[in-house]
């Protein structure tokens, strides 16, 4: 990746998407009343039918023996993130305002998981076309990192919730793409059906982003800025600088795949996502905390995401 400004503008295109949605909420198009069912909808509908359709018609992934490895990248590098996280965390906590367990929890699980869906797909889209599906294969062990080690750091307990996982939409799609690519389905498939998931598919990363507009917009309201400055420096460092350095390395002398390699370089450009405010919420943890770790993040990768995609990608060579 030799030039920037084409990196800078497809970074800008994919927020300028999110700042539509962050005005429709202002503007009341988009009501926080919609927020539950067209999430829903997204989650359980479009993106399963985007990952269906990719699996399907990808000319790769011809063998099973090809799906393992990026899955389970995911959910190592996923977990590595969370042990960063918890290091400085309970190491450095009590010193930059991280004073108790229902403020640590929340800057662990934020920092540890970076933004693996909206914001990193239309990226691959654009610029990995052939690391697409790879990514999305990636996503299913980011998910099984989620649901069990992200849930037993929020919940201070040793559970997850591996079944809400293994059942999710997405990954039944996923799945089930695979099973039908190795029995040849893609030739025989319907083609009224083909056509209606690559059409419900195209309509998953623009809706995502704009919810998650409109999400942001109303977290603003309740961030506290001024307060615990140091926390949000400090997940700026590690979810920003030192998480994407360790990624980019291993990526590189790990002797991967070129699309397993830009797959990592996307990753470690990458924000904290989004998702974990979530439960954050249901666990009943430090809401400022996750807040100060998300859109703190957020807001400075706007700046990051070129330069590392630019940078890593020449240090690849992808």
């Amino acid at each position: 990746m030799e030039d920037l400004w084409p990196i800078i503008a497809s970074v800008l295109g994919v927020a300028l998407v999110m700042v539509a949605g962050a005005l429709c909420r202002k503007l009341h198009w988009l009501t926080a009343q919609a927020d539950r069912s067209l999430a829903s909808l997204t989650a359980n509908v479009l993106l399963p039918a985007l990952f269906f359709d990719r699996v399907l018609t990808s000319p790769r992934l011809d063998s099973l023996a090809d799906s393992w490895l990026p899955p389970l990248i995911g959910f190592l590098v996923t977990a590595i993130g969370f042990g960063v996280a918890a290091l400085f965390a309970y190491g450095f906590g009590p010193a930059i305002g991280l004073v108790t367990p229902e403020q640590r929890r929340p800057f662990v699980l934020c920092v540890g998981i970076c933004n693996y869906g909206y914001v990193p797909l239309p990226l691959a889209m654009q610029f990995f076309p052939e690391a697409e599906v790879t990514l999305i294969i990636h996503n299913v062990g980011v998910d099984l990192a989620l649901w069990s080690l992200g849930v037993m750091i929020i919940s201070g307990r040793l559970q997850g919730q591996w079944r809400r996982a293994l059942l999710s939409p997405p990954l039944i799609a996923v799945v089930l793409a695979l099973v039908l690519k190795q029995l040849g389905a893609a030739e025989w498939f319907p083609i009224p059906l083909a056509h209606a998931a690559e059409s419900l598919g195209r309509c998953s990363i623009p809706m995502g982003l704009l919810l998650s507009g409109a999400i942001i917009v109303d977290f603003f309201k309740q961030i506290k800025w001024h307060e615990g400055k140091r926390v949000t420096g400090l997940a700026i460092v590690l979810r920003l600088l030192l998480l994407p350095l360790g990624m980019l390395a291993f990526a590189r002398y790990a002797e991967l795949a070129t699309d397993m390699q830009q797959v990592l370089l996307l990753q470690a450009a990458m924000p904290a996502a989004t998702f974990p405010i979530v439960l954050v919420r249901l666990y009943d943890q430090d809401i400022n905390t996750a807040l100060k770790v998300v859109l703190g993040t957020s807001v400075v990768s706007l700046l990051t995401i070129p330069l590392w995609l630019w940078a890593g990608g020449t240090w690849l060579g992808v």
